[in-house]
């Protein structure tokens, strides 16, 4: 997913990009990812956090953690430590005020650093878990061994991410609403029209479905699965090391 960039006339790599967007955008993101989402981002976050509670993780790791939405709907498992990490340190910034505002910064940290090259021992985590963050890796195949490596024995990878409904009107609408409706409301609130645009493209390019799952199991994970929502437009993928 290399040839997917949001900024395609800048002459920075993807991992750069995707950091200089995410740090762009901060200030409105959750604002916009609630709003264009209308709330159902929570909903399908409830879904993936639900698929961990048989295994009862104590050790979590949040990939692409941003402004820790994930991180936060996880505490919901009683864990002892998550550690979310991100690339964008004012995605973080932003995730460490609600994270204390809510009095959770014994339960969670978030860092700064590479989703690509986790800075973690071997088999240091019960489970990992990414919120819409594996189509913005420069090597999806890569993020996804790392996070393989990063998992005790049987832990559990837990993924949410956009797909392409099957259903050809709920695709149609998906596109119009993806290709029109974003760009336009991203262009005037975050005043980053091309961020919205990326939206749109990383999904359209992301191997969604059977290919995810094939990608999982390259990357060492067993037992996959996917779970399709509201009419195929997010899907959970799940897999066990």
């Amino acid at each position: 997913m290399k040839d997917v960039l949001p900024y395609p006339a800048v002459e920075l790599d993807k991992k750069q990009q995707v950091s200089e967007m995410f740090n762009r955008i901060a200030l409105t993101y959750d604002f916009l990812n609630h709003f264009l989402s209308a709330g159902i981002d929570r909903h399908w976050r409830k879904h993936a956090v639900k698929i961990l509670s048989a295994s009862q993780p104590k050790t979590i790791l949040d990939v692409a953690s941003g402004t820790a939405d994930f991180a936060l709907a996880a505490v919901k498992l009683s864990p002892q430590k998550i550690t979310g990490i991100d690339l964008s340190e004012k995605m973080l910034a932003i995730g460490r005020k609600k994270i204390l505002k809510q009095n959770l910064q014994n339960v969670i940290e978030l860092i700064e650093g590479d989703c690509e090259a986790l800075p973690f021992a071997d088999n240091k985590f019960d489970a990992v878990t990414v919120g819409f963050g594996v189509r913005n890796f420069m090597n999806p195949l890569k993020g996804l061994t790392e996070m393989n490596r990063v998992l005790k024995p049987g832990g559990k990878l837990v993924v949410l991410e956009f797909s392409k409904p099957e259903n050809f009107l709920v695709s149609k609408l998906f596109n119009f609403y993806f290709k029109k409706f974003c760009p336009f409301i991203g262009g005037i609130i975050a005043k980053d029209r091309s961020a919205y645009k990326y939206l749109q493209f990383s999904v359209e390019k992301f191997p969604d479905g059977k290919n995810f799952l094939t990608l999982m199991e390259t990357a060492g994970f067993i037992d996959t699965f996917q779970k399709k929502l509201t009419f195929g437009i997010a899907s959970i993928y799940s897999g066990t090391k």
